[in-house]
């Protein structure tokens, strides 16, 4: 992510104050936008008015754009699929924000149907693959504490408690982990947790199961597309392919370890 991007995204969220530098402004050659961002479309057009090249890691950026992307999609269904291979059938979810105001609460059809995130979408449809009526809540923010107030939510009712949680960062997933132990469920003997990045994550006692994703190969492919752009070259498009690490905070559903 460049610091004109990093600038304009505190400036959004309100976390810098009135010298903030944006990308409307920012005295930079090129720029690397994560896709991430519901704010993607926003800065693509931005950018395109200044005529400055743009890299985009993850999220369809529209023509010119070079994209570095991830198998989102197929890597969540295979993530998804490991887990009704441990018998698991209620499965819910903690999703990336879809949209500009990073609304927080129930994943609605309105609120993904008018997504503007394609990493959370994405990711949606891949758990939705193996679990079509699979529901959830939607964070405001990729970050622990979005985590365990979604967590919260989901595991407070013992009648609705799903048996998994899918969650589509690690930090949202070490927050799901964080609210069960607050409310005295196991995992993952009585909840597994599944995430998606496979990065560390400060403080949390558990090796976490997640998709993990080759980052710095993302990076040095970004890289290598801002230098063809800055000669004058077409930059070029590259898709990785996650893999699922298996940790320790999944495991068969508990009735069927009980047998």
């Amino acid at each position: 992510m460049s610091q004109a991007y990093r600038r304009a995204q505190s400036r959004d969220t309100g976390e810098a104050g009135g010298n903030a530098v944006g990308i409307e402004s920012a005295p930079v050659d090129a720029v690397v936008l994560v896709g991430c961002s519901p704010r993607l479309g926003d800065a693509v057009e931005v950018l395109r008015r200044r005529g400055i090249p743009a890299v985009a890691i993850e999220g369809a950026a529209g023509e010119g754009v070079p994209q570095i992307s991830i198998d989102n999609r197929e890597a969540t269904r295979r993530g998804a699929e490991y887990l009704r291979e441990l018998g698991h059938t209620d499965v819910a979810l903690v999703t990336l924000p879809f949209d500009a105001d990073r609304t927080r609460g129930p994943l609605t059809p309105e609120l993904i149907a008018a997504s503007t995130a394609d990493t959370a979408s994405e990711r949606l449809a891949g758990a939705r693959l193996v679990f079509p009526d699979a529901n959830g809540r939607a964070a405001a923010a990729s970050s622990i504490e979005e985590g365990r107030e979604a967590g919260l939510a989901l595991l407070a009712d013992p009648a609705t408690r799903p048996s998994a949680i899918i969650a589509q960062s690690d930090l949202l997933a070490a927050g799901v982990i964080n609210a069960a132990e607050e409310l005295g469920i196991a995992v993952p003997a009585e909840l597994s947790v599944l995430g998606f990045d496979g990065i560390r994550v400060d403080g949390l006692q558990h090796d976490l199961t997640t998709l993990a994703q080759p980052s710095v190969a993302k990076g040095r492919a970004a890289g290598e597309a801002v230098v063809q752009l800055l000669a004058g070259e077409p930059g070029e498009s590259v898709c990785f392919t996650s893999t699922l690490h298996v940790g320790d905070t999944t495991a068969p559903h508990p009735a069927r370890a009980a047998r």
